[in-house]
């Protein structure tokens, strides 16, 4: 069996799991998930933990059991605790503004970019180069915060752009550092 497929899900008092078929739905405190189960794979519930199980011992199907542990556990966790992605804005005058269901971007270009913040999703700015991204889905705050890192990707020269919190973006020496080169032209 798979490693991460046969490890049981502890399932907290506050969730409530449903399994019609292949149709999972977990619904805890911050809000309710759904997902469906490749066919291969089973799922039975045993008190408060779950067991995903597989039909047969095929190379892709070990991984789908591997897959939908982990995003069942992922849904459990996200009903009770949620997920959330903090993103970073380095440069002079670059900032991010909160506006109703839109967050608008100013990183240098010659406008203004304007990002709607989609359902599920909550977005903080404590400071005005600070992102914070909150949901119970952990794709959905994953794939977001991908596409607002994609506005403006840290470029390695002088490291300005959009990043999550903690990256380290390894800088690339300049032309004139490198003392590579011939003065003068022609």
């Amino acid at each position: 069996m798979s490693r991460i497929g046969r490890a049981p899900i502890a399932v907290p008092s506050t969730v409530k799991v449903k399994t019609e078929g292949q149709n999972v739905q977990v619904e805890g405190p911050k809000g309710k998930l759904a997902w469906s189960l490749p066919e291969p794979i089973r799922i039975k519930s045993e008190g408060q933990t779950l067991l995903i199980t597989r039909i047969n011992e095929e190379r892709a199907v070990k991984a789908l059991h591997g897959l939908s542990r982990a995003l069942i556990a992922n849904m459990v966790n996200g009903v009770t605790n949620g997920f959330s992605k903090e993103l970073e804005i380095v440069g002079v005058g670059f900032k991010a503004l909160l506006q109703g269901k839109q967050v608008t971007f100013l990183v240098g270009y010659s406008h203004p970019v304007v990002v709607q913040i989609p359902e599920g999703i909550t977005v903080e700015i404590p400071k005005p180069t600070i992102v914070i991204i909150k949901g119970i889905d952990r794709q959905q705050v994953g794939q977001f915060a991908a596409n607002i890192r994609g506005i403006y990707p840290p470029e390695p020269y002088k490291g300005k752009g959009i990043r999550y919190q903690g990256e380290v973006v390894r800088k690339k020496a300049g032309k004139a550092a490198t003392g590579s080169g011939s003065k003068g032209g022609g």
